[in-house]
């Protein structure tokens, strides 16, 4: 079974594959991927706010040494600052320490490639295949043993490449913004980012425990946000997730804004700005119809790739576009990032919708969402297998219409399914997901087929 799913390496802490025994495992088997050759090799660790760090941390660094790969340690850092140091300090692998969105008790690993970019499915292998045939022969000399450091002027490095995203003629001043870091890795740099450009802030979500990481906060849980926008009357809010790739906000009135909507309102101030490249933007098959209907009416196509950002950044790539993100608030910018930043995006959405003399919540409405229900299904991915379970997801499709779209999926991060259905017609959305959540349920209770 592949240790990687499709953000990393992911699980529950002290349980298989999540323990300082694998963290060790992964270190060496990932340096011996990357030896490339007779330099002084160099791996970047950062990690977000996880009490768990703290084991994997040294368990990771202690596989690099011991191939003789330098460690340069930046602590508690956003997973897009990871993936930009590497490429900063000319490393040859970059390592980020988060389960992201997930609570406390989940941990995960997440690799960059010396480019920036998360590994391919190539590179992933060969990690496993060198775990599987131990690194016992690429380990160094004694004195060739790698050493491990502490990097000073990480955080300042990231604000300042952060805070060049925004347009240089502009300035956040008069705007009240209330920020979200989830307890998480951006909770010292996304309020420093938004205060040096000029806004007056007010911060949530800032004072890390080790454990209250994303609980009742954060991109997943943004009532907090909207509750702290309307009592401090704030023009808007952001939210970040735990290793601050992901983002939503909410207008003055504390509605959300998802990622769908940031991802429109980027793409079109880009298309009036003469930024936008590739004839279009990409998104998920998970992607709320009205942004296509929206994007059609501008001229743009939406390029739908799996849910996962590296197979949207993979359809970018490919295609040529420099704007692409999932509606969960991954949003992929390649004019400035390797990877989902989520609070570059803040930025650009602040660039296109302020200084224009209306609220956020005209300025970033975009388009007409057609009614979309999303599900979470404790389930094994054999269940969706089932004949009964497949029955039951093609009548409700037959429900929806051919102007909806239902779409039944194993979470790439979690034992569950995700259920969406969406269309023009919110009571059919809503039975025909019902309908698809039932028969998964009792295929789990074991009332209908055997696969």
């Amino acid at each position: 079974m592949s240790l990687f799913g499709t953000d990393g390496i992911r699980g529950r802490v002290n349980a298989q594959p999540i323990t300082a025994e694998t963290a060790l495992a992964v270190g060496k088997a990932a340096g011996a991927a990357f030896m490339r050759g007779p330099h002084r090799h160099h791996v970047v660790i950062g990690k977000d706010t996880r009490l768990s760090g703290y084991m994997l941390e040294p368990a990771l660094t202690a596989g690099f040494t011991s191939l003789g790969m330098n460690v340069i340690l930046v602590g508690p850092m956003p997973t897009p600052a990871i993936a930009m140091l590497t490429r900063s300090l000319r490393a040859d692998l970059g390592v980020m320490i988060s389960a992201s969105h997930n609570p406390h008790y989940d941990n995960g690993i997440k690799l960059f490639g010396p480019d920036g970019y998360k590994l391919s499915d190539a590179a992933q292998k060969r990690i496993e295949e060198h775990m599987a045939n131990g690194a016992a022969g690429d380990l160094a000399e004694p004195a060739a043993l790698g050493r491990a450091r502490r990097m000073d002027d990480a955080r300042g490095r990231y604000i300042e490449y952060a805070k060049a995203a925004f347009p240089k003629e502009r300035t956040l001043a008069g705007l009240k913004v209330v920020v979200d870091c989830a307890h998480g890795a951006a909770y010292r740099v996304a309020p420093a980012v938004l205060w040096e450009l000029g806004a007056d802030i007010e911060s949530i979500g800032v004072a890390p425990d080790g454990v209250n990481i994303n609980r009742g906060c954060g991109s997943t849980d943004t009532a907090a946000l909207a509750r702290a926008v309307i009592e401090h009357r704030a023009d808007l809010g952001i939210a970040l997730d735990g290793d601050a790739d992901r983002l939503v906000m909410c207008d003055e009135t504390g509605a959300m804004v998802d990622g769908d909507r940031i991802l429109g309102t980027i793409a079109e101030h880009w298309l009036d700005t003469g930024r936008l490249r590739g004839g279009g933007v990409v998104g998920t098959i998970m992607s709320n119809i009205g942004l296509e209907r929206r994007l059609r009416g501008l001229g743009l196509r939406l390029e739908r790739a799996d849910v996962g950002d590296r197979y949207v950044l993979e359809r970018m790539r490919r295609g040529g576009y420099n704007v692409g993100g999932e509606q969960s608030g991954h949003t992929i910018l390649a004019d400035y990032a390797t990877t989902g930043d989520g609070l570059i995006a803040a930025l650009q959405v602040l660039a296109a919708t302020t200084g224009r003399g209306i609220p956020f919540s005209r300025a970033a409405r975009g388009f007409e969402r057609v009614p979309q229900v999303l599900r979470s299904v404790p389930c094994r991915a054999e269940t969706l297998a089932c004949a009964a379970v497949a029955a039951a997801v093609a009548e409700a499709e037959a429900m929806i219409g051919k102007d909806g779209a239902m779409t039944v999926r194993m979470s790439g991060t979690e034992p569950k399914a995700r259920v969406m259905g969406q269309g023009d017609d919110a009571d059919a959305v809503a039975a025909a997901v019902a309908l698809a959540v039932d028969a998964i349920e009792r295929r789990e209770r074991r009332e209908c087929c055997t696969i």
